[in-house]
């Protein structure tokens, strides 16, 4: 052998085997070469899982082994209006005839049926323990019954009247439908998993009222061409997919997709990213992020706890549970004090209980990213389609072909009904020919010598046909009364007009369209079940959780001990003025409510320390509370020092304008205004919002226009009003300059802000007019009229704002108010709070000590 020759790798690792036949005693035995016997049986195989086991039919929706057990049930007489039968008999029932496979994987198929946590739609209704969302396994099914759910009879519906394909059984004693006429959209309803040889479907469950309004949509935009026709007296024996014709529908899938929102879970859980979803609907593929409910709340002790009260679809609670608990033994997880499954008849509730310091944000965060509390579905919507072979489907096709089967359902359905009709209207027509002669019929009769010589002589003597003649012979002579003729012939008339409705089915393609249409529309109406599951637009990560929480106005109160927290504004009733007022936090004795506004759950909250730093938080991010609950400590939701107290806190809006301010207010009335842009990008350290002397402290900061009025209040009763633009702006970490000049201890109690007030009319100023609302630290209190507070230069001593007494006790703070206002009392340290409409407060000058506005609960407050 040529020693440089190069071999062809194919030819160096072929070996060629002799094929022959050799009779024994056994038989004939066949030599086959080993490669092609392995390639023709695994292809067999491939074919026989990928058709007959793992994937769904996309017209129906089922696995043959989901298609057997519903005929099977059916065929048994176990609907949804029959008693429960033992499970173990519709398992002999499915084997026997249907299904020769392991009676094991029938149960646990017919088991996952019934589950409410697997299917958004169950398909069969089962008594007894049918497993659990922990994991548990079902009771033996020697124990459990079943019968078909309501719902599973619109897949079986018709089903009788030769509008599918039947085709022997495995041993060919019996019939089994090759697809159900499935009234429902039932793929994208119960949705698929399975892994078949060389390709695997996962495909979720979808809202019926969605799906409805989608197929809907797709009709509408849709028409039918035909390319066969047929005279009226063959559409009986016509080819359905010629009276069907072929559909095409103009309907994208973006604008499916505003029908259905996207998959929906029995499990419920929150879909993040929208753009996955509509990749889905587009090409069949996509990574579906699904996150289950969980809620921060208080406890009593002040404590806070996770409630986990939704999960994603097909996560193990118990297994869930199991891997928190690893989590945090292996210290993957911090702040978690305990763990509990609160869950009953009632729902599903785990419990994490945290430790005094733990950060609740952050512990929820660490749930989402290392357990199952955040899963991804990996959506691959494979089936198979009406020509036995898988695809991979997107929202239209799956529609289409949907539409398509029903248009089939429809037409033979109605080829059924016409042909039953046309039957029954020959036969009456037979009756009533022998009615009309119905003498001459019974001597007719009376002289044949029997009953087929009588039945020639009725076709002979009154045209009739051989069907007819049979059907006069076996009439009762009851059908001879008058009262029956008229039966027969208004069933005669009825039959004409159901003849000529079908007729105009068959002639016309759109009117089948609508048939389909009336029916999903009725299936509507019939399981008006509203989604489970939230779609949430961003991608977790990406997103501002915003979306999940209502924007609505609250109150957010500070105590001096530094916990926080917010309340619904409906928190306070409107009472009376000298009410005693209801408790507005439960707080120690050594606390007091130090700071209280009003803002939006969807604003951002500035947080501005004595120190004159700022920090950033969400009102969302805020613990929700009642008037009675403690709140969380600030020192957790922001980094400050153990000796920073906060002396300020401010809502704003998304919307800033550009010429927005902060303007300052120290202690000792110092004031400063910086542009508002300079704190947009604040860190988790916070940042430098103005610099301080030694002995002084920030206290108050407002949003201003940049061309507001400042009104600074004094404890001792001091007031002065200035222009915005009497102090320029400056950088970030600058100090400000004397607003007004204080004696002795004195300092600042309140800061306002207000544009200045247009002119208007005499009939409208009072309605329009702002007053400066004075409480003292012993409950009293009056309105005063800006007017009465003429504008002054910075840095002055100002004017008295009211007058100070014993029995008023000091300043203890000032606000802005009109005529539509309702303000909010508090007391200063129990916690009291009022919240009293302003017109029932009396307008009084400034040289005046006021009126109670709210008695004390005791002496001291």
């Amino acid at each position: 052998m040529d020693e440089n020759k190069t071999l062809d790798p194919e030819q160096e690792n072929t070996v060629t085997v002799p094929v022959a036949d050799e009779e024994t005693q056994w038989g004939t035995i066949r030599s086959t070469p080993i490669v092609e016997e392995m390639e023709r049986s695994y292809l067999d195989y491939a074919m026989s899982v990928i058709v007959s086991r793992a994937l769904p039919d996309v017209r129906d929706g089922l696995k043959p082994v989901h298609r057997r057990i519903l005929y099977a049930m059916r065929d048994m007489g176990i609907t949804h209006k029959s008693a429960y039968k033992k499970s173990a008999r519709i398992v002999g029932e499915v084997l026997g005839k249907y299904h020769p496979h392991g009676d094991t994987a029938v149960y646990q198929t017919m088991v996952r049926l019934t589950q409410d946590f697997s299917m958004r739609y169950p398909l069969v209704d089962g008594q007894g323990n049918f497993g659990s969302i922990d994991g548990d396994s079902a009771a033996a099914m020697r124990y459990t019954e079943a019968r078909l759910s309501k719902i599973a009879s619109e897949l079986l519906e018709d089903i009788d009247k030769n509008t599918v394909d039947f085709i022997d059984n495995f041993d060919g004693s019996q019939q089994e439908p090759t697809v159900l006429p499935a009234k429902l959209p039932n793929l994208l309803l119960m949705g698929s998993d399975g892994i078949a040889v060389g390709m695997a479907t996962k495909i979720p469950p979808h809202n019926l009222l969605e799906v409805v309004d989608a197929i809907k949509a797709l009709i509408d935009k849709s028409h039918v061409e035909i390319t066969k026709h047929y005279a009226e007296k063959d559409f009986v024996s016509a080819d359905y997919h010629d009276l069907a014709g072929t559909i095409e529908s103009s309907v994208e899938v973006e604008e499916l997709c505003k029908h259905i929102k996207g998959p929906d879970f029995p499990t419920k859980g929150i879909i993040y990213d929208t753009n996955e979803i509509k990749k889905l609907y587009a090409t069949g593929k996509a990574s579906i992020i699904v996150r289950g409910v969980a809620e921060i709340v208080e406890k009593k002790n002040g404590r806070f706890q996770i409630l986990i009260s939704e999960l994603p679809y097909q996560v193990n609670k118990a297994k869930l549970i199991t891997d928190i608990a690893e989590l945090v033994k292996k210290k993957r997880i911090d702040g978690i004090a305990d763990l509990r499954d609160e869950s009953d008849r009632h729902g599903l509730t785990v419990a994490i209980d945290l430790k005094k310091d733990a950060k609740p944000k952050s512990v929820l965060n660490s749930l989402y990213k290392y357990t199952e509390l955040q899963t991804s579905f990996p959506a691959n919507v494979v089936a198979l389609t009406s020509d036995g072979t898988p695809h991979l489907l997107n929202l239209k096709q799956i529609l289409i072909e949907y539409t398509v089967h029903r248009q089939g359902v429809v037409v033979r359905r109605s080829q059924f009904e016409l042909k039953t009709a046309m039957d029954r209207a020959h036969i009456l027509e037979g009756l009533l020919i022998a009615l009309d002669n119905i003498d001459e019929v019974i001597e007719t009769i009376k002289k044949s010598p029997d009953s087929d010589t009588a039945k020639q002589n009725l076709m002979s003597k009154f045209g009739l046909s051989e069907i007819q003649s049979i059907a006069i012979l076996d009439m009762q002579l009851r059908k001879l009364a008058a009262l029956e003729r008229q039966k027969i012939e208004a069933e005669y008339q009825e039959l004409k007009k159901q003849i000529d409705r079908l007729i105009i089915i068959l002639k016309n393609p759109q009117e089948v369209l609508q048939i389909i249409k009336d029916e999903i529309t009725k299936l509507a109406l019939d399981y008006p079940e509203k989604r489970r599951t939230k779609i949430v637009a961003n991608a977790p990560g990406t997103f501002s959780e915003e979306d999940l929480i209502p924007a609505e106005e609250t109150i957010v109160a500070l105590t001096k001990s530094g916990y926080i927290k917010r309340m619904p504004l409906a928190t306070f009733k409107t009472q009376k003025r000298g009410g005693k007022g209801v408790s507005g936090m439960t707080i120690k004795d050594t606390d007091e409510i130090h700071l209280l506004t009003n803002a939006n759950t969807h604003d951002r909250l500035l947080v501005f320390s004595n120190k004159g730093k700022v920090f950033s938080l969400k009102v969302w991010e805020l613990p929700e509370g009642s008037r009675i609950s403690k709140g969380q400590a600030i020192i957790n939701l922001i980094n400050i020092d153990t000796d920073e107290t906060i002396q300020s806190i401010l809502p704003l809006s998304s919307q800033i304008n550009k010429n927005d301010c902060l303007f300052f207010t120290t202690k000792k009335g110092i004031v400063k205004r910086t542009v508002l842009s300079k704190y947009e990008n604040i860190k988790s350290n916070g940042l430098i919002a103005i610099k301080l002397t030694d002995r002084d402290s920030l206290v108050w900061v407002n949003k201003t226009s940049g061309s507001d009025h400042i009104l600074l209040v004094s404890r001792d009763g001091k007031s002065i009003r200035f222009q915005e633009n009497d102090v320029r702006p400056t950088d970030r970490d600058t100090m400000g300059v004397r607003g007004i000049l204080l004696k002795g201890d004195d300092y600042i109690i309140s800061m306002e802000s207000f544009a200045q007030t247009e002119p208007v009319s005499a009939d409208k100023r009072i309605k329009l007019f702002r007053d400066l609302l004075v409480v003292t630290e012993k409950g009293m209190g009056k309105r005063t009229p800006l007017p009465e507070y003429p504008i002054q230069n910075r840095s002055g001593q100002g004017l008295k704002v009211s007058e100070t007494a014993d029995k008023t006790g000091k300043i203890a703070g000032a606000l802005l108010v009109n005529q539509d206002s309702e303000v909010v009392l508090i007391t200063t340290s129990q916690g009291q709070a009022i919240k009293l409409p302003v017109r029932n407060i009396p307008r009084l000058g400034r040289a005046t000590q006021g009126v109670i506005l709210m008695r004390f609960a005791k002496e001291g407050d």
